[in-house]
């Protein structure tokens, strides 16, 4: 039986990568924003150009709002 991180939807762009972001964020118990900056981060070169790294970005931005609130 195939297990889901043998295929992708929507392309090939984590395939190449040594680990799957998913993987990765799976297995180090990230949270929804720490796994999107590594995802994008990820991506970047591949997918997304600019745009990945902008909503790098603004996920960094907003882990810091609602991580540290009082240091902004």
């Amino acid at each position: 039986m195939a297990k889901a991180t043998d295929t992708q939807v929507g392309g090939s762009h984590y395939k190449t990568m040594a680990i799957e972001p998913a993987e990765y964020c799976e297995k180090n118990k990230l949270t929804m924003l720490e796994s999107g900056i590594v995802k994008y981060v990820s991506r970047h070169r591949s997918k997304g150009g600019i745009e990945d790294i902008r909503k790098a970005a603004h996920c960094l931005e907003l882990l810091i709002q609602f991580q540290y609130p009082e240091e902004k």
